[in-house]
């Protein structure tokens, strides 16, 4: 848990077959299509640029300090060469593991390594037909399908997902919805905790990898919560992990364009860190296994920024102090780090860290290129009124900024207390 919080940023990549259909990871659900219309990406699925070091390349230059891979995402269809089924990467003109030489890509860069794996199967013959199977209809029938062997084939799966590629830090489960409400209606045959044996299932996880984390996603109490495409307005009671996307799918959308921009972004992996949560950025290769042109100028962009950044938010956290509007705080041991969302004109003032005997404060300077930037400490006698600071409330340090905003994603400033 410690390593988990100190490396704050992470990749979160959704790739398999509907990357060929190029149009959202849920295409088989959200076009109603069949077993044998969904076949032919599995026919077609030869991903010939695929380059897991280019990968690991692409999330470190981003900053990013650990991956979670979708090993199998709903479709059932299973990256690595499952002995359980023949719906896996072995069956396709690829005919390879791609698993295996993921993690040792990311693991040779010193990135931490997470599986996805999904609850759901829309092609397993025994996962009972409900409410948001493709296959599913108001009159389904689920006589021919047994819960527990689809059981005995999800767990299976885990344990060979466990047991085949070293240490595994994160199991990244997805998902429960026994309780899912859509349209003021509940889910027809939804699952939970019931219907995947989660008990027995943690327990497996933490039995072949003792020291891993798992994820809220079981119906049962995991190690930590997972709030998805939203930024939760005050820190969650339980340790967190934000998973957002580049654009609002995970996986490859061609015709998507709805880019976050990369200030937008390092915005949210600060608001997270201030909160005391991760940030799981997602990207989604496309069908030749390539991460897409967009997707690679926004790592770079945000690369960019932790370079210059990174000691703000790795090992970082909240503070105690009260940051000033449109500001962040995030703080490690004495320094804190002020996130400037916004440009203020001249002045910045801190509430709280001028104290009686003189300003808390040491030090202060621009994080990006450590130029020093001026404290000034208020005089009651004159700082009142209409004079150049203003009335300030007791407490409150002023710096003294530039009129020319930093040329970077998010200016941050250094105090050093």
């Amino acid at each position: 848990m410690a390593e988990f919080r100190e490396q704050r940023f992470g990749l979160f990549i959704h790739w398999g077959l509907y990357a060929l259909a190029a149009r959202h990871e849920w295409v088989k659900q959200r076009e109603r299509l069949t077993d044998e219309q969904y076949q032919r990406y599995f026919d077609h699925f030869d991903p010939d640029l695929f380059d897991p070091d280019a990968w690991a390349d692409a999330a470190a230059g981003a900053g990013m300090r650990y991956m979670v891979l979708t090993t199998k995402h709903h479709d059932g269809f299973c990256l690595w060469p499952s002995a359980l089924t023949d719906y896996s990467v072995a069956g396709t003109p690829y005919g390879r593991d791609l698993v295996g030489p993921i993690v040792d890509a990311f693991r040779g860069r010193g990135l931490g390594v997470g599986f996805y794996h999904s609850l759901i199967d829309w092609h397993h013959p025994q996962f009972p037909i409900d409410g948001i199977h493709p296959s599913w209809s108001d009159d389904v029938s689920n006589n021919d399908r047994n819960i527990e062997e689809y059981q005995t084939y999800l767990h299976g799966q885990v344990e060979e997902l466990l047991t085949r590629y070293g240490r595994i830090d994160t199991m990244w489960f997805d998902f429960s919805y026994a309780k899912r409400v859509v349209n003021g209606r509940p889910t027809p045959g939804g699952k939970g905790a019931a219907d995947w044996r989660s008990e027995e299932l943690a327990s497996l996880v933490r039995k072949l990898q003792p020291g891993i984390l798992i994820n809220d996603r079981l119906e049962i109490p995991g190690d930590f919560t997972t709030p998805e495409q939203y930024q939760p307005t005050a820190p969650p009671a339980q340790v967190w992990e934000a998973c957002q996307t580049l654009n609002g799918s995970w996986g490859y959308d061609r015709d998507n364009l709805d880019h976050k921009p990369v200030d937008l972004l390092v915005r949210m992996l600060v608001d997270t860190v201030s909160k005391d949560g991760n940030l799981l950025l997602n990207v989604g290769p496309n069908g030749r296994g390539a991460f897409d042109p967009r997707s690679l100028e926004t790592l770079r962009g945000i690369g960019e920024w932790t370079r210059l950044h990174g000691r703000s938010v790795y090992g970082a956290g909240p503070s105690p102090f009260e940051a000033p509007p449109d500001c962040r705080y995030t703080q490690r041991g004495d320094r804190l780090y002020v996130h400037l969302f916004a440009w203020p004109y001249r002045h910045l003032h801190l509430p709280g860290l001028a104290g009686p005997d003189g300003p808390r404060v040491r030090y202060a300077q621009f994080l990006h290129d450590a130029s020093e930037i001026r404290t000034l400490i208020p005089d009651p006698a004159r700082d009142s009124g209409h004079t150049r600071l203003g009335a300030l409330p007791p407490g409150t340090l002023p710096l003294q900024l530039p009129v020319q905003r930093p040329d970077v994603a998010v200016p941050v400033i250094e105090l050093f207390l």
